[in-house]
Parts: structure tokens; sequence; C-alpha cells
């Protein structure tokens, strides 16, 4: 085995064609994040696409060569895409499956599992798709590493079994948020190991920005060149949340009305200020979608039921990616978001950011930045004491600007030092391996 060459990865639970920006940002941070400490790595990232492909980042000048190939949890067994076809190909040394020679033949999987999925949040299914490669990864021996994530929450005690199974297995772990570590250390339970196991900060607070190629709104783009005719909010609603709203307001014990809460705050904002509010879907799907999660349908929506075209503008469907949005949220003075990475974008633009939590994973984010009295939960809070947290925020956004820009230096220091130090646990990984 070469030890002076560059480790070969493989990157999960970071599908970059999701049309969650969310994901994809976790995808591209990570991905410029090893660019820069192994430039000569080769990394697999799993997506939900056919067979193995070529792909290229463009990185400050250069470029970075990877490949993507195709893995999800379909029935269709016969297919090398499936998981199934993947873990039995993998059991029999990979049996001509391209992601099963990944897994077999890499010197570490990082996994990320979108950020927040490593729970049984989203149901059963979820959770079997999101653990079925860790566990695989761990059943072949190649080492697992963990990336920035939330742990949790498990209601069902065989799915928390299952995780503390894994997380004692993997060769390193790192949480995004103090929470969530002490989620991962009750895991971990006598295997917690300080040197191993971190608190680290979510991956997506590297992502770059990028002026958008596309051309902006006409309204968006006559706003950003009048700055003085008023304030501008960015706001994302989640369609999460807010389609089939009395089904999801039970699954996460939401107490107050959604729709409701942005309605009225969006009103207000109207009627009280002289604020401009551009509506930014983070979570994309087919133009008119008024089904599934996506949220640029309740984003068109809400545009049309507020009626004020010359002061709300709701971003086009499919026409920005995850940095060209996060240079958007960049020009707000104010933003709120449901989805946790829109507001990542905001925070590590510097941006006073608020956000209506339906988890506790947002709590601990924000709270890495300081701004934890910014998170609104509707599920300890009513529809009206959420609208007032709000307002609260959005009075207070000249006073928290300089608080979150004091906390960004060490959070952006963070996010460095860690991709330091999981590229050199790989390395020593591989070093480990070819001792044995």
């Amino acid at each position: 085995m070469n030890l002076e060459r560059d480790p070969a990865f493989c990157l999960v639970g970071a599908a970059p064609d999701t049309g969650n920006l969310g994901v994809s940002a976790l995808c591209f941070s990570t991905l410029a994040g090893l660019a820069r400490r192994a430039p000569n790595a080769r990394v697999t990232v799993f997506d939900n696409g056919r067979g193995v492909r070529r792909d290229t980042l463009a990185l400050d000048g250069l470029s970075f060569d990877y490949q993507r190939c195709g893995a999800s949890l379909s029935r269709r067994v016969y297919r090398r895409e499936s998981y199934y076809n993947i873990l039995a190909s993998s059991l029999v040394g990979g049996a001509g499956n391209p992601a099963a020679r990944a897994l077999r033949t890499s010197d570490a999987v990082l996994d990320i599992s979108g950020g927040d999925s490593f729970a049984d949040l989203y149901g059963p299914r979820v959770f079997r798709s999101v653990t079925l490669v860790k566990r695989l990864t761990l059943r072949l021996g190649t080492p697992l590493i963990l990336l920035p994530q939330t742990y949790g929450p498990y209601v069902d005690p065989a799915a928390r079994k299952i995780a503390s199974d894994i997380v004692r297995g993997a060769h390193a772990c790192w949480a995004r948020d103090e929470h969530s570590y002490d989620t991962l250390k009750e895991l971990l339970g006598d295997r917690y190991d300080p040197a191993r196991h971190r608190c680290g900060v979510d991956v997506a607070f590297a992502l770059e920005q990028r002026r958008p190629s596309q051309t902006l709104p006409e309204t968006l783009a006559g706003w950003l060149e009048r700055r003085e005719a008023g304030p501008i909010i960015g706001f994302n609603v989640s369609g999460l949340i807010s389609i089939d709203a009395a089904t999801r307001a039970q699954r996460y014990g939401l107490k107050a009305d959604y729709r409701q809460v942005v309605r009225r705050f969006l009103r207000r904002v109207l009627d009280e200020t002289d604020a401009r509010i551009v509506l930014v879907p983070h979570v994309l799907g087919p133009a008119g979608n008024t089904t599934g999660e996506a949220d640029n349908g309740p984003c068109d929506e809400v545009a049309r039921e507020l009626g004020a075209p010359e002061r709300v503008c709701a971003l086009p469907t499919l026409t920005y990616d995850q940095s060209e949005t996060k240079w958007i949220i960049a020009q707000t003075d104010w933003f709120c978001g449901t989805r946790m990475h829109s507001t990542i974008a905001g925070l590590s633009s510097g941006v006073a950011t608020a956000a209506i939590a339906y988890s506790g994973k947002t709590l601990g984010v924000f709270e890495s930045v300081a701004m934890g009295e910014h998170v609104a939960d509707p599920r300890t809070l009513d529809t009206d004491a959420v609208v007032d947290r709000l307002w609260w925020s959005w009075e207070s956004r000249d006073a928290a600007r300089p608080v979150l820009r004091d906390a960004l230096v060490g959070v952006k220091e963070k996010a460095a030092a860690q991709m330091d130090a999981i590229v050199e646990i790989a390395r020593d990984a591989r070093a480990e391996g070819a001792r044995r």
C-alpha cells in the first residue's frame, strides 16, 4: 500500500441530486475541504443517479475531479444501484458492483446522514436508508467516519440500539453541536473516547457563496439596487411542515399552527414596516408542486396570498444552486428559515437570522453562534408566541449582528480544524490498515 498517496474516500449521505440545497451544501462543502487538504484524493460520492459518472468541482480557480456513483434504497434488487445489490455484492468481493467496490477499497467512508437524518424522526424507511451503508461499512471493516451531524432523536428503542452499535463501531464520530454531542456520548457509553469522538460544527458553515449566474427576478434585482427604500427580509417556508400540515403537526408534536405563523408574521411585516420580502425555497421540486416536501410550492402560495407583488417576491423554481442561494440570503437584512441549512446560510454569512424549529437540532446549531434566543419552537410555543418571538428577533437584528460576527470567528476556525483532523484520521486509518 502506498502510504504517500492521498486517501481514497466514499462520501455518503450527501447526495447532490436530491433537490435539497442543504444536502448539496454538505456535499460541496465536504468536497472543497477534502480538495484543499488532499488534492489528489480519490473521492466517490454516492448519489441517486445510475452507474458511475465523472464530475469536477471548480475551486479557487482550480478543479477537483471526483466520481458520482448511484446508490439508493430500491427494491429493484437487480439494479447495481440498489443498496441490497450493493450489500450482496460487497460480501462476495464486489462482484462487478462499483459502489460495493468503492466501499471495499476506500481508506475511509465519510458519512454525514444529510446532516440530521441519523434519527427515527422521519420514519422507519429513512432510518433504514441512512443506517444501511453504515452497517455495511462496519461489516466490511472499512473505517467509518461520521462527519459533523445530529444524533437522534430515537423514539424506538430498537432504532436507538442500532444507532449505538454504529457509533460504537465507527472509527471516529463528530457531532455538530453540544446537544447532539451529549446524545453521541450517551450512545457510546463506555466506548467514548474524546480523541475519536468530538464536537464540531456543521460543515456548511464553510460553504462558499457565489453570485448567481442566472438573472435575478426583476423585483429582487430592483430592491438590491435601491437598498435605501427599505430593508429586505428573507424567509424560507418549509414544505415539510406546511404541506399536509395537520399530519406533519402531529408527527412533530407542534403546538403552534405553522401555516398561520408564516402568514401572520409576514402580514405584520407588510402592515407595520417598509420591508420587502423574498421567499426562499431550500428544498426544490417541480414547478407548481403542492405535494411531498418541496418548499417552492408553499413559497409561491404564500406570495399569492399576501398579494403585494411590489413588496413580495418568491424565488423561481430550480434556478439557483446552494451557493447561489446562499449569496441571495447573504443580501438580506434579516432572515428566517425552517429548513436548517437555509438558516446556516444566513448565520454563516453574518446575517441576523431566526428559525422556526420543528426538532431539537436547530437550537444546538444556533447556540454554537450565540443566537439561541432567535429560535422559535412551535413544539412548545403557541401560534401567537411564535409570531411574537420572530418579531422580537426581527426588531433585534441590529444588536444581533455584532454578536454573530464575533461568534463566527471561532466557528469558522473550528470548521477548518475539524476538516484537518478528518483527513489526518483517514490517513492514520490507512496506515493502521497497512500494518494489519
